[in-house]
Formats: structure tokens, sequence, C-alpha cells
């Protein structure tokens, strides 16, 4: 047992002694071989420290080469800057003289000229000294002063010339007074004869085409329905006779016509005429009606070539297309004007753009004149202030009838043209014009009165209907109306013959079935 142990212990202490020495032949292995790594390391280091100091001594040797050659450079820049400033400053230094030597001659000129002055200063006092005393004995030989015998001068030269002056400016008055009329006559005729352009005269009638006799009939429904509610809503006459295949309309405003012959013609295309169907194409021809009150009014605007009003401005002028004074179409005789105005301003030299603008616009306030106070001048004025227009156009355009004084020549100018183009043959007719106006003061009589909706002049103002509100008015208070209106009209219209008076208080009931 002892020995097992002996031995046992000596086999441990065996393996460990051999552990110990392989474990340091590992360590002097590792330790030669790191030797040897850190041996070429420094070497490596040596190698590149050496090359690093030949680069360096080459940089070194290149920037020295460099800055030398820059310093020659500069060298040779400072001595041409020197030439140079040397050349300037010889330059300076003579001008600095020729500045000197100048003005040494400024100032001997300067002392001459204040010798001159003193002596012609010193030649006007003895010259005054001269007339005084040439005066002064004239006074004493005539006995008169110098202003005495200076009136007496002139009162003799008037007396001797008074007839003569008096006959020679009367001859030249005379002679201006003829040539002036001679121009203003050429100028009107020269003018009158560039703008030739046709008279139309509005009528009071439209005629539809029908496509052929039996849609008649059918125009004016069962008992007359169908034409009826026709003319109550567009406030005309449809006149249904012999004539074949034609209807006419009757009405004095140009707008209600145009707005019937729209509906009518679409009403006989549709080929369904009945009450519905009537107030929709009513509707519908309104509305086309305002597209063709825009373009007539782009159409004139383009026409005399102004192309910078107010689109309002442009629509009211084509409002103007549906009114007529005297017979004569607004809008046509506003585009006349203007021609007129601008031909003349370049005869007599005026401003043109402003004449052409002045009689374009000189009327516009005839396109509200039916629906506001006041005269279209007063209309006129407010309308074009309003949209910005220019100061010298308005002054021009309100004074075209004079109300207001003319205060420039396109105001007088735009006198003329509006005076030339109403006198012109064919161009108005007075009868027309009263006739309109008794048939608008028709319907304004009946409109002033409470419940009226609205009403119509028909049957050329033989007739006028009334219609009232149903749902604020009893059975009475037509019969009241009536004799009310009829009254009013005797009171303050003269009119031939008599004119009727129809209250239409009409009821309707709607209801829709689902």
């Amino acid at each position: 047992m002892i020995d097992y142990i002996i031995f046992t212990i000596a086999g441990i202490a065996v393996g460990y002694l051999i552990k110990h020495i392989s474990v340091k032949s590992k360590n002097n292995s590792i330790e030669t071989k790191l030797n040897s790594t850190i041996q070429a390391k420094k070497e490596e280091a040596k190698k590149i420290i050496l090359d690093s100091k030949e680069e360096s001594k080459k940089i070194i040797l290149e920037a020295e080469e460099k800055a030398a050659d820059i310093l020659k450079e500069l060298r040779k820049e400072e001595s041409v800057i020197k030439d140079k400033l040397n050349k300037t400053e010889d330059r300076l230094l003579k001008k600095e003289e020729f500045i000197d030597q100048k003005q040494l001659n400024i100032d001997k000129e300067k002392e001459k000229l204040n010798q001159d002055i003193e002596k012609v200063q010193s030649i006007k006092e003895s010259i005054e000294k001269i007339k005084q005393e040439t005066e002064e004995k004239l006074n004493k030989v005539s006995g008169l002063s110098k202003e005495e015998a200076k009136n007496l001068l002139l009162q003799k030269i008037e007396d001797e010339s008074k007839d003569d002056l008096y006959q020679y400016v009367k001859k030249l008055e005379t002679t201006n007074k003829e040539e002036i009329e001679k121009k203003v006559q050429n100028i009107m005729q020269t003018a009158v004869q560039r703008y030739a352009h046709e008279n139309n005269s509005e009528n009071l009638i439209t005629t539809v085409a029908l496509p052929n006799e039996e849609i008649k009939g059918r125009i004016i429904g069962k008992e007359g329905r169908n034409i009826h509610h026709f003319e109550k809503i567009t406030g005309v006459e449809l006149i249904i006779d012999d004539t074949p295949d034609v209807i006419t309309i009757s009405s004095f405003n140009p707008v209600r016509r145009e707005v019937a012959r729209l509906a009518l013609e679409k009403l006989i295309q549709d080929g369904r005429i009945q009450p519905a169907k009537i107030e929709e194409k009513v509707a519908w021809a309104e509305e086309e009606i305002k597209k063709l009150i825009k373009k007539a009014g782009e159409d004139a605007i383009y026409e005399i070539g102004i192309l910078d009003l107010p689109q309002e401005l442009t629509f009211l002028l084509g409002r103007l297309n549906y009114r007529t004074s005297y017979g004569q179409n607004v809008l046509r005789h506003s585009l006349e004007v203007a021609s007129l105005a601008s031909m003349i301003a370049l005869e007599l030299g005026a401003n043109v753009d402003v004449a052409k603008k002045s009689g374009l616009l000189h009327d516009i306030g005839k396109s509200i004149d039916y629906e506001t106070e006041g005269t279209h001048v007063e209309l006129g004025k407010r309308i074009l202030q309003k949209y910005g227009v220019k100061k010298e156009i308005i002054d021009a355009m309100e004074s075209h009838h004079e109300d207001v004084p003319i205060s420039s020549l396109e105001g007088a100018i735009i006198a003329a043209a509006d005076a030339i183009s109403a006198s012109r043959p064919g161009a108005r007719k007075e009868s027309l014009e009263k006739y309109l106006k008794r048939l608008h003061d028709l319907e304004e009589i009946a409109n002033v009165f409470n419940k009226v909706k609205k009403s119509y002049a028909i049957q050329a103002g033989r007739e006028i209907r009334v219609f009232v509100d149903a749902e604020n008015t009893d059975d009475y208070t037509p019969l009241k109306l009536a004799k009310d209106i009829a009254k009013k009209i005797e009171e303050e219209l003269k009119y031939p013959g008599e004119i009727k008076v129809v209250i239409i208080r009409e009821k309707r009931a709607i209801e829709y079935a689902r």
C-alpha cells in the first residue's frame, strides 16, 4: 500500500515536471518569434524614416525653387508698378503746372473783365446823364412832360388810324367767320360721307313663320287657354288672323317681342303647346335674350375698336340694342355717334380716344331709364362713375344735350355728332317715340297701385292687362282697382278713343302625385 502511494506521488511529480518543461519550451518559442517580429518592424520603421527624410529634402528643395521664382516675378511686377507710378507722377505734375497756368490766365481775364465792366458802367452813367439833359431841354422847348408827350402822340395816332383799324378788324372777322364756317361744313360733310351706315327704323311687330295652318289652333288652345297664358307671361299680343302660315307678335317693348318670338319658335319646334311648356320655353327665351344682349354689346365694342370697357358696361351697351329713341335703335345710334365723333376729333386735333368713348357711352343711361328714376344723362353719369370711367369722358358725355355747360372740345364734338346722327334723313320718327312713351306711361300708372304684380299694355295701347296677387286680394278688390286705374289714366294721359282696363286675378292650385 505504501509502495502504491509512493509510486503515485512519483508519477504526479514526473507529470508536473514534464508539463513545466513543455510550457517553458513553448514560451521560449513564442518569445523567439516575437523578438523576430519586433526586429523586422524596427527595420521597416528605420526604412520608412529614411524614405521620409529623403522625400522631405526633395519637397524642401522644390519649395525653395518655387519661392525663388515667385520672388523673381514679384520683383518684376514691383519694377513695372514703380515705372507706372513714376509716369503717373510726371503726368500729375504736368497737369498741376497746366492748371496753375490756366488759373493765372483766368485771373488776368477776370481782372480785365472787371475793368471793362467799370468802363461800361461809366459809359452808361454818361448816357443817362445826357438823356436826362436832353429830356430837360425838350421839356423846356415843348412845355410838356415825357408822359404827356407820349399820350399826345398815341392819341394822334389813334385818331388818324381809328377808321382804318375798324374796317380792318371787321374784314378779319368776316373773313375768319366765313373760313370757319367752310371748315366746319367740310369736316361735317367728310364725317357724314365717311360714315354711310343705313338707317333702320324700329317696328312694333314681329312675325313668326308657321309650318302649317293647323299649328294656329294648338297655339290658341282650348277656349284660348294657351294664347292667353302666353300673352300673360310675356306681355305681348299675339295676332292670329287669316294671313297664311304667319303669326304676328305685337308689343312696344323690343325685349318682350324677342322673348316671345324665341319662345314661340321653340314651342312650334317642340309641338307640345300647353301652359307648363309655355312657361318653360319663356324662361329659356329670357336666358337666351341675356346672351344675345351680351353678344350685341361685345359686337358693338369690337366694331368700334374699344376693347378696354368693363364687362358690366358692355352688357349695358347690349341692352341699348333693344331700346329706341324716336324710332332709332339706340345702340346703332351710339355707334354712329362714336364713329362721327372720332372722325371730327381727328380733323380738329382733339383727343380721338375720349371722343370715341364718349360718343359710344353718351346714351348709356337709356339702358336703365325704364327701371330707375332720373334723366338718361344723370343715370349715364352715375353708371360711368360707378365703373371708374375717366372724368374727361364723363364731362363730354353729360354735356351732349347741353343740360350741363360744354367744358371741353370733345364735349362740343359729341353734341355735334349726336345732332348729326339724329337729324340724318329717316333716322328718327317723332310719332313713334311719343307712341312708345304713351305705352310706357300706361304701364307705369298701373304699376303704382298696391297689390299689382305686373301690367302689360297691348292692342296698340287700347287695352292694359293688370295682374294682381290672388293670395292677398278678395273678389271686390279687382273691381275697385279697375275703376281707380281707369280714373288715373283719364287724369294723367292724353289718348285718342278709349282704353280698356282688364284686371286678372288668377288662383293656382299645385300638387304632386307620388
